[in-house]
């Protein structure tokens, strides 16, 4: 059965264009299917229950080749510069996690939340409503069918602060919203990862119950905390990398372990601070050893992303490592989109090195990727969103 969207007549970017559907069942499927379809930048949103969903989209135009680059929820990369000639038609597809804040009620008398306590900049973000939201963009846009199923998948869990989670605005960029670009549709990605978040403060807000009430065996769930954890002036969620850190890291691993969830552990990205003699300074070392030291201990794999974006940073050099940052390279601790990618693809690399499982589903054909040799910022092109903000991520 096919369920026809109709999609409000309004596709302007300030205001999402929705699409009004009917109630359906988790076994069917939904699809959208104009005779025009989408020939400019837009977005696109259906109301669904949370879960998995295979999106499948058709592109192309009769009269004129398009380039269509389409985003989930809040900036999710999900197909990069599609190119297709005109008069022909392909198909993509790819999976979207989409979620609410809620939380299971817990049981009479027992301590527990029912929802997360989301901060004041999460609050009608595409990431935590009822909906999932697609965005189309690139020069010319074909997109003239969008198909929606519930499926069932193995997921990978985010866990993380702001260089993992998804930005919501332009020009911010976080690695764990490029990560989808590089894997094939047969796994999902649900990045609970959150600007300002420590590994208490992930605890306080409740975002680990929703993610521990949401795993299932077999899943997997990253983890990379570090820079909030540092900071000895915030008192509440201070972490020191010898102690504290290493036993909440602990605490995580056990949690997933019991659930039959696997862990990986990835080191934070370095800070874009220079040496007298061109090197980068590290800020988060200790943090990195401590990393390291409980995956050895615990037998967890480990990405090291901090010695990977450290070899980014110093390949670019002083002046050009700015242009993989946000605010203009003004901002030496979060990235822009050229940053998040390349950061992306080094996790990418890293399953591939450390051969992971979930490196199966990685897409087939990525090239090696050597971070001492990252692709030229100058003639990097990601079609950019056009939702902005000039304020930047908390935690920096």
């Amino acid at each position: 059965m096919r369920i026809v969207l109709m999609i409000a007549a309004c596709l302007g970017l300030a205001t999402p264009a929705v699409a009004q559907v009917r109630s359906f069942a988790l076994d069917t499927a939904k699809a959208y299917d104009g005779d025009a379809g989408f020939e400019a930048p837009g977005l696109f949103s259906v109301k669904v229950p949370p879960g998995n969903y295979r999106v499948t989209v058709t592109l192309g135009q009769p009269k004129q080749a398009t380039d269509t680059t389409v985003k989930a929820e809040a900036r999710r990369l999900m197909l990069d510069a599609v190119k297709v000639p005109a008069g022909k038609r392909i198909e993509r597809s790819f999976i979207v996690n989409v979620r609410t804040a809620a939380i299971t009620p817990p049981e009479v008398n027992a301590p527990g939340a029912t929802m997360v306590e989301l901060k004041p900049r999460e609050k009608g973000s595409f990431t935590w409503d009822n909906r999932l939201t697609l965005e189309f963009a690139g020069p010319r846009p074909g997109v003239t069918a969008v198909r929606i199923e519930p499926v069932q998948v193995p997921t990978l869990f985010l866990l993380g602060d702001s260089t993992v989670t998804d930005q919501q605005f332009e020009p911010a960029a976080s690695w764990g919203q490029m990560l989808t670009v590089f894997l094939h549709p047969d796994i999902a990605v649900a990045n609970h990862a959150e600007s300002g978040e420590s590994m208490k403060s992930f605890v306080m807000a409740k975002r680990l119950a929703k993610v521990l009430e949401s795993v299932k065996p077999g899943d997997t769930a990253m983890i990379q905390f570090g820079h909030n954890d540092q900071k000895a002036n915030w008192p509440q969620t201070y972490a020191a990398a010898g102690t504290t850190y290493r036993s909440w890291l602990r605490v995580f691993i056990d949690e997933f372990r019991r659930r039959g969830v696997g862990v990986i552990l990835v080191t934070s990205p370095e800070r874009r601070n220079w040496t007298a003699d061109g090197r980068i300074r590290s800020t988060l070392s200790d943090y990195a050893a401590a990393v390291k030291a409980v995956g050895a201990d615990e037998a967890v794999p480990v990405i090291d992303l901090n010695a990977a974006s450290t070899r980014i940073y110093e390949a670019l050099g002083r002046t050009r490592a700015p242009l993989a940052f946000n605010d203009g390279g003004k901002d030496a601790t979060h990235h822009n989109n050229y940053g998040a990618w390349v950061l992306a693809r080094a996790v990418a690399q890293g399953f591939t090195d450390a051969k992971l499982p979930i490196a199966a589903h990685l897409q087939p054909g990525l090239a090696p990727f050597d971070p001492a040799r990252p692709p030229a910022p100058e003639t990097f092109v990601l079609a950019s969103s056009a939702r902005t903000s000039g304020v930047r991520p908390d935690g920096n």
